[in-house]
């Protein structure tokens, strides 16, 4: 079995006109939603083997902060150019190619590409992946490359919201 955990990076500010939107940092929320949700995920005793992130500023700040609350060691983080602006189809693509050996994923990137392909994958019934949103789905398969638009099971959906 395979278990993905697609986030949504945590709040950004736009309070910095003279960054670039690669380059914005977490605003005051984001800085406190990150941590708060790994720490869900610790409780839950979510461990991952693999996890890639966006390369833009709020979404690594973001990896980085579930990474330190699921003692994910920080050097093992993955960045990839492509999720920066991905479609659902092209973190498809990126998912399909992990390591098989690698029974447990997260990928944190941004919207709308990880709202759709959460759609893409099961039958998410929300209609927007609130920022730092989690959607946790489980494959019955044990390749990556064997995941199917539609084959994943729901197992949860967590947001900073919930837990206020």
């Amino acid at each position: 079995m395979k278990t993905l955990y697609i986030v949504r990076h945590a709040k950004s500010s736009w309070k910095h006109d003279n960054l670039t939107d690669f380059e914005r940092p977490l605003n005051k929320r984001g800085h406190g939603d990150a941590p708060m949700m790994g720490r869900i995920l610790a409780e839950r005793g979510t461990t991952i083997g693999l996890l890639r992130s966006s390369p833009a500023n709020r979404a690594l700040t973001t990896a980085r902060m579930l990474a330190q609350e699921l003692d994910f060691p920080l050097d093992s983080i993955e960045t990839d150019e492509g999720m920066y602006g991905a479609s659902h189809r092209q973190l498809f693509e990126t998912v399909r190619s992990f390591p098989d050996e690698v029974a447990q994923a997260m990928i944190v990137g941004h919207n709308p590409g990880s709202q759709l392909f959460a759609e893409y994958l099961t039958d998410f019934p929300e209609s927007n992946l609130p920022t730092c949103g989690i959607v946790c789905i489980d494959f019955e398969c044990e390749q990556w490359e064997n995941i199917q638009p539609g084959s994943g099971t729901l197992r949860f959906y967590e947001y900073p919201r919930r837990h206020k």
